[in-house]
């Protein structure tokens, strides 16, 4: 969604203008982070699921500090 430089507007005007249907007004009140949403881009890592927080937990066990430590 982006270039060198910044953003590729006339992409994202003509996905969401053309692709999205939204009218101008709704399209500029949108950030870039909402319309990349709609667009369907996530980006980034995928959520952490129970599988990854059960290894996570393997790897980092809570350690008891004293006895008042349930």
């Amino acid at each position: 969604m982006s270039r060198k430089g910044g953003l590729d507007w006339p992409a994202l005007m003509r996905a969401g203008l053309q692709g999205l249907k939204l009218e101008p007004r709704h399209f500029w009140a949108l950030t870039p982070a909402e319309l990349q949403l709609m667009l369907g881009a996530t980006g980034g890592q995928a959520p952490l699921l129970k599988k990854g927080l059960d290894a996570l937990m393997n790897a980092y066990p809570d350690k008891k500090k004293d006895r008042f430590d349930e």
